[in-house]
């Protein structure tokens, strides 16, 4: 089993979902059991891979390989280390709540929702764990498919627009990306990734390829100024597409920062350290601000992701900083660190935050704040979890969303005092948007029939956020079975961070 372990994980909801497609809306009752069930196994087949890992090995575990393209010298190569595995972890939880969260708020076409969601969360898996290049940019392409017909057939309004607009910013960006790996691949005449690390560039060809691969992930994360898109895939997508694009899709980007630009381009990646600097820190700041204005609640959360997600990028890159002006590798490692665990954490609060915004919409069908107030008192329970991770976006200490801010400001007071001030402006801002929203909509005297008709959680939903609430107090009270994973991988990175390829 060990053996095929990511195989399984990769094409086991795939071909599920296709399954479940293939059962029809008319029998939908079977349709949702079958996808959770699915659903459950992909979560369960992915529990070996923490229990089976290596602790002291920053190679890669349970590794595939087998002929995919012999004329392109392309191999079907799996494997996971410390920076993939706990994302793909992520992943197979998190599809398990869109699936419970979605179970009967889902009336158009419920089979072909749910089979959408498990052949993205394969795709999705399958990004994570290729250790070849050409297979990875066709599971990068591929997982944009089913998110297109989420946002467009299940979305809002303006559904068409933002669908479109999602399409077009992913799927340009990426196209330099396949540039620099086909440039990479005639001058090693090999697609994975091992020969890629060990390919010497001069430094204009090493600047070339991390701008192709800068405008491929800084979209995805999204940094600014190329992050319009996300608000408005956020608003129009339906719940559960929310919860997806915060929790893992915009993990791509930083995990492609980690995977292919430090450890291909080092020379450049520090002599552009500034660049990706500069606009982590401008993303910290000026969207926190963009956030307080905000009168959707979804919009507001989407903005938030923008910001938290500055923290990502810049504990990627503070690393170089760090090693310039104090010579400590542990200093680059920290940041680094601080960027897996901010990813991680990003995923369990801000999901969970959507899923708190679908549970209010469900009911009252708006995501005005003004059309809310005063909740809190017909909705008690579901007002102690929106308390919560408001709380933990805010980076409140004792929840998963200090931890990883808390390391990356660290490194960064490491490398300059400046960076640490201008990223602990978030703690501020965070604060100030996260608790204006929770006092218009949670606090206060009940504001309006509506919300004096509205009815607590119920069971299903129970379940979701009480998960959700375990994982963020889990990691923020003990975050080390984390950090044990991802140590030796980000240990390894910072040494080819540091050794030059000129």
């Amino acid at each position: 089993m060990h053996s095929s372990l990511l195989s399984v994980l990769t094409w086991l909801p795939i071909l599920g979902g296709v399954v479940v497609m293939l059962v029809g809306d008319s029998r939908a009752s079977i349709a949702r059991w079958l996808a959770l069930a699915i659903a459950l196994a992909a979560l369960i087949a992915s529990v070996p891979l923490y229990t089976g890992f290596d602790l002291t090995s920053a190679a890669l575990q349970f590794p595939e390989r087998m002929a995919w393209i012999p004329s392109l010298h392309s191999d079907y190569s799996l494997g996971v280390d410390g920076i993939s595995m706990p994302l793909i972890l992520l992943t197979t939880f998190s599809t398990v709540l869109v699936v419970i969260a979605g179970w009967t708020v889902i009336e158009k076409r419920p089979a072909q929702y749910f089979a959408a969601f498990l052949i993205m969360e394969g795709l999705m898996i399958g990004v994570f764990s290729a250790a070849d290049a050409l297979l990875f940019y066709v599971f990068w392409e591929a997982m944009l498919i089913p998110m297109f017909i989420i946002i467009g057939i299940w979305g809002g309004a303006r559904r068409i627009y933002a669908t479109i607009k999602f399409f077009l910013y992913t799927f340009l960006g990426s196209v330099f990306m396949l540039v620099a790996l086909v440039y990479m691949y005639l001058k090693t005449g090999d697609y994975s990734l091992a020969a890629f690390y060990k390919l010497p560039l001069t430094l204009p060809e090493q600047i070339a390829i991390f701008l192709a691969f800068f405008a491929a992930f800084a979209v995805k994360v999204p940094m600014v100024p190329v992050h319009t898109w996300l608000p408005d895939a956020h608003v129009e997508a339906p719940t559960g597409g929310s919860v997806i694009l915060a929790a893992i899709m915009l993990k791509m980007g930083g995990y492609g920062f980690l995977r292919f630009s430090l450890p291909i381009t080092p020379d450049a990646s520090r002599a552009l350290d500034w660049l990706v600097i500069s606009l982590s820190l401008i993303a910290v700041v000026y969207i926190g601000l963009v956030a307080l204005v905000q009168q959707d609640m979804k919009k507001l959360i989407a903005y938030s992701s923008i910001a938290h997600m500055g923290f990502v990028t810049l504990g990627c890159f503070v690393g170089y900083e760090i090693v310039a002006s104090t010579g400590s590798l542990a200093g680059a490692t920290l940041g680094l660190s601080g960027a897996m665990v901010q990813m991680v954490s990003h995923g369990l609060v801000s999901g969970a935050l959507f899923l708190c915004v679908g549970v209010l919409y469900d009911r009252l069908h708006t995501r005005e704040i003004g059309a809310y107030g005063g909740v809190i008192n017909t909705m008690p329970v579901f007002g102690a979890f929106m308390v919560l991770f408001a709380m933990a976006n805010a980076g409140l200490p004792g929840t998963s969303g200090f931890v990883g801010e808390f390391l990356v400001i660290l490194a960064s007071f490491k490398a300059s005092f400046w960076y640490a001030f201008v990223a602990s402006i978030t703690l501020i801002l965070g604060a100030a948007y996260t608790l204006w929203l929770v006092k218009r909509v949670v606090f206060g005297a009940v504001a309006n029939e509506g919300v004096a008709s509205l009815k607590d959680l119920n069971g299903r939903e129970f379940l979701v956020l009480s998960l959700l609430a375990v994982a963020v107090l889990a990691l923020g009270v003990y975050p080390k079975p984390l950090t044990d994973v991802m140590e030796p991988t980000l240990r390894n990175l910072v040494q080819l961070m540091s050794v030059s390829k000129l």
